[in-house]
């Protein structure tokens, strides 16, 4: 999967706010465009998730599942990947957050690959709105909540 989609975003509000937020996976459906359900499967001896199951359903996209999450130590990224999907054959993701200013600096990345083959033009564009929408809902929530 070497293809991905970065995008970055500047949020008032401290990394470690930032990252409760994305580390709250039962709040999604709350703030989250399309999550319908989420579910924390397992979760290490720190008490955070490992895996966690999704169901989105935005419109024509349906979709059911899991997702693997290695957290950074310093709190600054978390990485994921598939496990297992119904419409995704893979999927790899990133948050990296960094200090900026007053704020932070949010960088996702995200790769994704459907069962039903794609054309990298359609699939980069559809990556590009998903990082686009989950960071300025998440931009949204955080500075709400600051």
């Amino acid at each position: 999967m070497a293809d991905e989609s970065t995008q970055s975003i500047v949020i008032d509000a401290p990394p470690e706010k930032i990252m409760a937020i994305i580390s709250d996976f039962p709040s999604y459906p709350d703030w989250a465009n399309g999550m319908k359900e989420v579910e924390v499967l397992d979760t290490s001896a720190d008490g955070r998730a490992q895996q966690v199951r999704f169901a989105i359903d935005q419109g024509p996209v349906k979709d059911e599942y899991t997702l693997a999450y290695d957290w950074a130590a310093d709190g600054l990224s978390v990485k994921w990947h598939l496990v297992k999907g119904t419409m995704q054959k893979a999927q790899q993701g990133s948050y990296v957050l960094a200090p900026s200013g007053t704020g932070t600096k949010v960088t996702y990345t995200l790769s994704v690959q459907l069962v039903i083959p794609m054309i990298g033009l359609f699939r980069r564009k559809a990556e590009k709105l998903i990082l686009d929408t989950a960071l300025k809902e998440l931009k949204k929530r955080a500075e709400k909540a600051a």
